[in-house]
């Protein structure tokens, strides 16, 4: 029981200098993962969760999507996420964010993008088609990222492009992106 306490709440603390909205979603999506894996009766619920986030909240966070742990919603609003995109943990995502697939040119969809652990995303940025986010990167506001992505870049622009990288591992070293 304890184990699934810390599995619902482990956005909880992170989530504690956004808002309660975030917090409730993530607690929610949580849940919802939990439940997709029991019997049928059950994993309605999970299903319901979907439908009370993209309703009432405008958020599209599928419950079968891999997310790490301590994920940061700054916002959240207007949030877009393929079920087979992977974050990995310590990740914060902000408003108006699309991540998900193409249609390639033969009309065929691609895989997600795989974003790594520590990656800061501003708002109204889209992470599109089979490509890779490298871990303490940083996605700045209003990108489209359509190429993979180095450890510890900044990429800014559309389409995007480095400017920069850094090297330290504390994401309190790292620049903020316009956090509004």
């Amino acid at each position: 029981m304890n184990h699934l306490f810390s599995h619902i709440f482990q956005d909880w603390e992170v989530n504690k200098q956004t808002s309660f909205k975030s917090r409730f979603i993530l607690s929610l999506f949580r849940i919802a993962q939990f439940l997709s894996g029991l019997p049928y009766p059950l994993k309605f619920i999970a299903y319901l969760y979907q439908i009370l986030s993209e309703i009432l909240f405008s958020i599209e966070l599928p419950f079968d999507t891999k997310v790490g742990p301590n994920l940061q919603l700054q916002h959240g609003f207007g949030l877009v996420i393929n079920h087979q995109s992977t974050i990995g943990s310590n990740c914060i995502l902000r408003h108006s964010t699309t991540i998900g697939n193409k249609i390639l040119t033969d009309g065929s969809i691609s895989a997600s993008p795989v974003i790594g652990d520590y990656v800061e995303i501003g708002c109204n940025v889209v992470i599109i088609g089979p490509i890779q986010i490298g871990s303490h990167a940083v996605i700045g506001a209003g990108s489209v990222v359509i190429s993979n992505v180095p450890d510890h870049a900044v990429v800014v622009g559309n389409p995007s492009r480095i400017i920069r990288f850094n090297n330290n591992r504390n994401r309190s070293d790292l620049p903020l992106v316009n956090s509004s």
